[in-house]
């Protein structure tokens, strides 16, 4: 189904109402453009035929408008020459010329007023066209933008913000575990460096008794 069924839907159209009410306004603003398009060439075409019927029909005026004057010149012939049964003749064929050239007038005026709505719709048309076209790429880029936004909105939505927050903290426990236990050999094999330092320290403290002792061994054999 076209955007705007008819030629008056268009001419009349406010397009920011048709875009607000749109689901995919870029997608809308393509088919508006389209179906503007299409309708400008369909109704410059029929503009086209209608010019046309107006040159026809003002040959016919012409034409009938001639026959007009040559039925009324025809009756003064006949009158000069004394034939009124001619002369009524000529009057009668010039009345039933004259009543078709009254109703080729008003068919030409009718002609004319439609012509004239024409050119008015297509001026009309023709700058909403160059409207819709100049906002056609900003509109293009706005739904781009909104449609990135909403797929980043919806990929962090407060659920996965909290899921991957949870995630994130187990994470985190784990490295705390794994930290504890790289300190907890840290820890063993400090406490085994100790006793091997407090083995030489017995060792030392041990030698300066030996030696004191046996200082005062010799002191006493003296």
């Amino acid at each position: 189904m076209s955007v705007f069924s008819r030629m008056s839907d268009i001419v009349n159209s406010n397009i920011n109402a048709i875009l607000d009410k749109a689901e995919d306004p870029a997608k809308m603003v393509r088919l508006i453009i389209q179906e503007m398009e299409e309708t400008l060439v369909e109704v410059r075409s029929t503009t086209a035929r209608t010019i046309a019927d107006r040159k026809e029909l003002r040959r016919k005026i012409e034409y009938q408008s001639a026959e007009v004057d040559s039925w009324e010149e025809k009756a003064e012939l006949a009158i000069r020459k004394g034939r009124e049964d001619l002369a009524r003749g000529a009057l009668l064929e010039k009345q039933r010329a004259a009543k078709f050239v009254d109703s080729l007038n008003s068919e030409l005026q009718l002609v004319e007023e439609s012509l004239e709505k024409m050119q008015e719709d297509i001026q009309t048309l023709s700058t909403k066209l160059v409207d819709a076209k100049a906002r056609q790429a900003a509109i293009l880029v706005r739904s781009k933008t909104a449609k990135a936004r909403l797929g980043v909105r919806r990929q962090l939505s407060q659920r996965n913000v909290d899921d991957a927050m949870v995630r994130f903290e187990q994470y985190e426990r784990k490295m705390d575990d794994l930290e504890g236990e790289v300190e907890s050999y840290n820890v063993e094999q400090q406490s085994l460096a100790e006793q091997i330092d407090e083995l030489d320290d017995s060792v030392e403290a041990e030698l300066e008794s030996l030696k004191s002792k046996m200082s005062k061994t010799r002191d006493s054999q003296a």
